[in-house]
C-alpha cells in the first residue's frame, strides 16, 4: 500500500525540526509542496532548505494552490470547495508517482492547518496509509522567543483566528493566527500583547508591550514587512487587564 508522510516542520528554523521529522523524510521518496505563487517563492525555498540540511537532495513535486476568495460571504462553503479542489490535484500527483510520499507542514499538522482534512479527502479517491509526524508551533516559538508563559496560573488560554476576535468579546488570554487585519487594535488599550512574526526565520521580528502603546507599532511594522516580502507569517498571545 501506497504512503504519505504529513510531517510538522515546526515554525522556519532548521534546528527546530525534530529527530522523528528527520525520519520520516529520510524515509519519504518524494514530497508534494503546495506553490502559492511567485510572491510567496520564498515559503517554498525555506523548505528546499530544511530538507536540504536535513536529508540532502531529494525529489520534489509542486502542487499549485487554487484561489480562492479571501473574503466570502460563506467562509465555511468557499473552504471546504477549496479543501476539494486541493485533494483533486493532490491525488492526481500522488496517483501518477511510486514510493512513499511526503508533506511539510509549518508548525504541527493539528493546529489551524487544512493539509489532514485535504489528505482524508485524497483517501477517498486513492488508498494509502498516513502517518503523522508532530512539530514545534509557531505558539511555542513565540512564548519561548519573548520568554514567558502563554497563560497565567490556574487560567486556561484561548486559540482562535484574528476573523473570530473579531466577533467575539475578549474574555480572557488568547492566542491569535491568521489575523490579516491586526483585529486587536479594537481591544482595551491596556491589554497586554506579544507579537511575533516570520518566527524561526532571518527575518524574525518581535514587539511586545499593551495594545495601546505598541498596537500602532505593530500595525505599521506588519504593514512594512509584507510589502516588502510580499507575504507574512505571525501570531501573538493577549492579556486584558484583570
Amino acid at each position: 500500500m501506497r504512503k504519505l508522510f504529513v510531517i510538522g516542520i515546526g515554525a522556519g528554523d532548521p534546528d527546530q525540526v525534530t529527530v522523528a521529522a528527520i525520519k520520516a523524510m529520510r524515509a519519504v521518496d518524494v514530497f508534494f509542496v503546495v506553490g502559492k505563487g511567485e510572491t510567496k517563492r520564498e515559503l517554498v525555498e525555506v523548505r528546499t532548505r530544511i530538507l536540504r540540511e536535513h536529508v540532502g537532495e531529494v525529489r520534489i513535486v509542486e502542487v499549485p494552490d487554487p484561489p480562492r476568495d479571501r473574503a466570502p460571504g460563506d467562509y465555511v462553503g468557499v473552504v471546504d470547495d477549496w479543501h476539494d479542489r486541493r485533494a483533486a490535484l493532490l491525488a492526481e500527483r500522488f496517483a501518477a508517482v511510486d514510493g512513499i510520499g511526503g508533506i511539510l507542514v509549518w508548525g504541527d499538522p493539528s493546529l489551524y492547518d487544512s493539509t489532514l482534512r485535504v489528505v482524508d479527502r485524497v483517501r477517498t479517491q486513492i488508498s494509502f496509509d498516513v502517518e503523522v509526524i508532530p512539530g514545534i508551533t509557531s505558539v511555542q516559538a513565540l512564548a519561548a522567543r519573548h520568554r514567558i508563559v502563554l497563560n497565567r496560573v490556574g487560567e486556561p488560554v484561548v486559540l482562535t483566528t484574528g476573523r473570530r476576535l473579531r466577533e467575539a468579546e475578549l474574555s480572557g488570554d488568547a492566542v491569535v493566527m491568521l489575523d490579516a487585519a491586526t483585529a486587536f487594535e479594537d481591544l482595551d488599550p491596556a491589554t497586554q500583547i506579544w507579537w511575533g512574526a516570520y518566527l524561526g526565520m532571518p527575518d524574525e521580528t518581535l514587539v511586545a508591550g499593551t495594545v495601546g502603546d505598541v498596537g500602532e507599532r505593530i500595525r505599521e511594522t506588519r504593514a512594512a514587512l509584507r510589502e516588502r516580502k510580499g507575504w507574512i507569517m505571525d501570531v501573538y498571545l493577549l492579556r486584558p487587564p484583570q
